[in-house]
């Protein structure tokens, strides 16, 4: 017994190894299928495949129809003759007239033409061009074909056998015998209004809107009598009234599909709501759907198209779930359904042949650097070298015992030998155990921001914000998303390329976002960086309310500016608040999803990127004022969508203070000119040792990763706004909040009927200086601060200097002293 066990168990283990293996195999057989399917070429191969197959059965079909009659004597049993000498009269061939005769004849008549179609999908589809769902558009041609081969075998019986096709003529045969004719077209009819019903939205919107047209006309004698039900609708009207909806225009000429008149609409008594639907105010004690005509334009301004129904019964409080259940999802881009994003064509390919790397030139720099290493008794075991736009990166592995701060010494010797500048030692590589040695090219080439924009890792993005800043020193596209940072600090001395990198961080975000799901604001103290982008201020920037310019170039207007961001910022807040979600991207999806009311105050919320050029300016001419407010910003503004982008050229510790530095994790170092400015940038030495001219470090926490700047010139930018500008916009920029002013609380509570003694002395004083400061008051007239400020108060209520401007002296109203005595003798009076 214990031998037939051992016997047993044995043969079995031999049938698990058996098993394993086939099933080793079968896993290898699904895995090197799986690569074969995802390889572009396999894909290429198989839609030209499908292509030639779709033309092929089209010339077969089409020629069947006239020829049918003539080739169909040649078939036999098996479907045709291998026989050569007979011949047919198919343009496509036997093989052709075979398959024409088993879809058209046999099966289902001229619905097989279906059959092309499918196949031209796929040949799209197999090359990622996706005209409609594929997975819908079959289940709709079978259920078509199958439908429309009994319809026409239906109509016209065997004496048209090739129009409905052997299977429509037996099925439709066996339906007239247990149905009748009249009970067969009966089903052939409802079975079509249900694959219309269910297949498309619209026709079930209509047909419902014209059930509830006809009911409206049969009670509204019933509605009208009764006196209870008037009074309700009276009082959800007033109620209504209260709603922030979108109102047409005062006259507007709007085509109604449901009677189809032209008639003039009244403001008063439509509402237009942000889903493209009217609804008349005194009709509102039942279900009204009328939707608009989509040719409909307010002033050259396309409304969004979605349905809202307002179901108002017993005067009960519109819910949320009950106003916008069973909707589609709310599409932002809708507002601006024709916008075009920026094509490839745009963009310059400023690539040049001659910016390659030769084998000599490697070889050589290999080389040297052994020489180098070998004289000061240095062995290597390996040396790798990775060819990049700008530079190349040597990686050498040390022969054991070999200290690593050795060869990190030796940075200055081994740019002597190789006679170029920005040599940079990375010892060790993070993750690799070699020692890098980063080596500029001779001829370094330009990383054109087409090559970039066009990489298939930018186009398949899914970050919500990408931004295309360059490429590696492996040539791969570096992208990041900006939400993820969430703030960004670029710095660098004069003309290294900073300025280009805040256009091609800019243009990133203009090819991705559409105008409805971004906006910029701009603070340019230069004048002349940021200017290219006015003309599509109404697409994409926000600005004050009062502002001329969205481009804020004055220094004095950037404090509001921030003021009002930071308002923008506690309102965001608030509405995520009531929402009970914790950053935008919930809150947005939230909303979209229908499941937040526009009725209460919830709106689509763009996303927000400040981006500020020569901040070292901003510190110098208004100091704590602006640094306090970006802190705020810098700590809070992730969770809501509002993104900073800060530029400056003194990357000194005055400038880049601590606060900043604990805010901005991210941080981006073009060349700068000492090893302080990089370790006050990155908190590290490397940036000292660029070659300028767009080469860059950035650093998102933990590791240096060293970049060439895409590069785009003024042309593209112009072409870029310009294609943009020629577009249809929103009617004005994007207004943020009036901030909050700080003084008007102050000046209220002044009481000019207590004038302080020293009130007259100080305004002449103030008036003699033409300045008007607390300082001044306080040293001049030997007083203390507290009263020196209220003396200062009571001149502003007074009227004769200005407001509080920061850290600048108040503007003194009042030009000279002869005025100021009129001034004043008319006050005391």
């Amino acid at each position: 017994m214990a031998v037939k066990k051992a016997q047993t168990s044995a043969k079995s283990t031999k049938t698990q190894k058996k098993a394993a293996v086939g099933n080793t195999q079968n896993e290898s057989f699904y895995i090197l299928a799986n690569k074969l399917f995802k390889d572009g070429r396999t894909k290429l191969l198989l839609a030209g495949l499908s292509m030639f197959f779709a033309l092929f059965i089209f010339v077969a079909f089409i020629s069947y129809l006239s020829n049918w009659s003539v080739d169909q004597s040649q078939f036999d049993a098996s479907g045709y003759s291998l026989d050569t000498d007979i011949q047919v009269e198919n343009s496509s061939g036997k093989m052709g007239a075979s398959i024409a005769h088993l879809f058209i004849y046999k099966w289902f008549g001229i619905s097989s033409f279906s059959l092309v179609f499918v196949l031209i999908l796929l040949s799209f589809y197999l090359v990622n061009i996706k005209i409609v769902p594929i997975g819908k558009s079959l289940k709709y041609i079978v259920s078509g074909t199958l439908w429309l081969s009994i319809t026409l075998s239906f109509i016209f019986g065997d004496d048209y056998l090739i129009l409905g096709g052997s299977h429509g003529y037996f099925i439709s045969t066996w339906m007239v015998a247990s149905l009748g004719s009249l009970g067969t077209a009966f089903v052939l009819i409802i079975s079509l209004a249900a694959f219309i019903l269910f297949t498309f939205q619209k026709s079930y919107n209509w047909l419902g809107q014209k059930i509830n047209i006809d009911a409206i006309k049969n009670v509204a004698g019933i509605v009208g009598a009764n006196q209870n039900n008037k009074q309700v609708v009276n009082e959800t009207v007033a109620s209504a009234e209260n709603v922030e909806d979108i109102y047409v225009n005062d006259k507007s000429n709007i085509d109604l599909d449901t009677n189809e008149i032209t008639e003039t609409v009244d403001r008063k008594r439509l509402l237009l709501h942000d889903d493209g639907k009217v609804v008349d105010k005194d009709e509102l004690g039942f279900e009204v759907e009328n939707t608009v005509n989509d040719e409909l334009e307010v002033e050259g301004i396309e409304p969004v198209k979605s349905s809202l129904v307002l179901d108002v019964e017993k005067n009960q409080d519109i819910e949320t779930d009950e106003v916008f259940e069973g909707l589609e999802s709310y599409d932002p881009t809708l507002d601006l359904s024709n916008y075009k994003y920026p094509p490839l064509d745009l963009l310059d390919d400023h690539r040049s042949a001659d910016s390659i790397v030769t084998n000599e030139e490697l070889l050589q720099n290999k080389n040297k650097i052994v020489e180098t290493l070998r004289n000061y008794k240095i062995e290597i075991i390996k040396i790798k070298a990775t060819i990049g736009p700008t530079i190349t990166l040597y990686e050498i592995v040390p022969a054991p015992g070999v200290r690593i701060s050795k060869i990190k010494n030796l940075e200055d010797d081994i740019a002597l030998s190789l006679a170029a500048l920005g040599i940079r030692i990375i010892a060790p590589m993070p993750g690799r155990g070699t020692i890098g040695i980063e080596v500029p090219n001779l001829k370094p080439e330009i990383v054109s921001m087409r090559s970039v924009i066009s990489s298939l890792k930018f186009q398949e993005s899914k970050y919500e914000l990408p931004i295309a800043l360059g490429k590696t020193i492996s040539n791969e596209s570096y992208i990041v998303d900006l939400t993820k940072m969430p703030h960004l600090l670029v710095a660098g001395a004069t003309g290294q390329g900073k300025s280009v990198g805040l256009n091609a961080i800019i243009t990133s975000l203009l090819y991705k976002k559409h105008p409805s799901q971004l906006k910029f604001i701009f603070v340019d103290p230069k004048k002349v960086e940021l200017t290219l982008y006015e003309k599509i201020e109404k697409h994409f920037l926000a600005k004050l309310p009062d502002a001329k310019e969205a481009i804020i170039t004055e220094n004095s207007q950037v404090v509001y500016t921030l003021n009002s961001l930071c308002k923008e910022m506690e309102n965001r807040y608030n509405l995520l608040k009531s929402a009970q979600v914790r950053n935008i991207k919930e809150y947005n999806e939230k909303f979209t999803n229908r499941r937040l009311n526009p009725q209460k105050g919830h709106k689509f919320l763009p996303y927000l990127v400040l981006v500020i050029d020569e901040f070292a300016d901003l510190i110098i001419t208004v100091g704590k004022e602006v640094e306090m407010p970006i802190a705020r910003l810098a700590q809070l503004s992730r969770a809501v969508g509002i993104h900073l982008i800060i530029a400056t050229q003194r990357p000194s510790t005055n400038i880049i203070t601590g606060v900043i530095k604990a805010n901005f994790p991210t941080r981006l170092a073009f060349k700068v000119a000492s090893m302080v400015d990089s370790r006050t940038i990155l908190d590290s030495p490397g940036a000292n040792q660029l070659i300028g001219r767009g080469d860059m470090l950035i650093t998102e926490g933990s590791d240096l990763v060293r970049l060439q700047c895409a590069f785009i010139d003024t042309a593209e930018l112009d072409k870029i706004t310009g294609f943009i500008y020629s577009q249809q916009s929103y009617p004005t920029a994007f207004m943020l909040p009036e901030p909050d002013s700080e003084q008007d609380g102050e000046i209220d509570e002044v009481d000019l009927s207590k004038l302080d003694d020293l009130f007259d002395d100080a305004a002449r004083m103030v008036v003699m200086h033409q300045q008007g400061s607390t300082s001044l008051i306080q040293r001049k007239l030997s007083i203390g601060y507290n009263r020196a400020g209220r003396i200062i108060d009571q001149l502003e209520a007074a009227g004769i200097v200005g407001q509080f401007e920061g850290s600048k002296a108040r503007q003194v109203l009042i030009t000279d002293e002869y005025a100021l005595e009129q001034f004043l003798k008319n006050f005391r009076n």
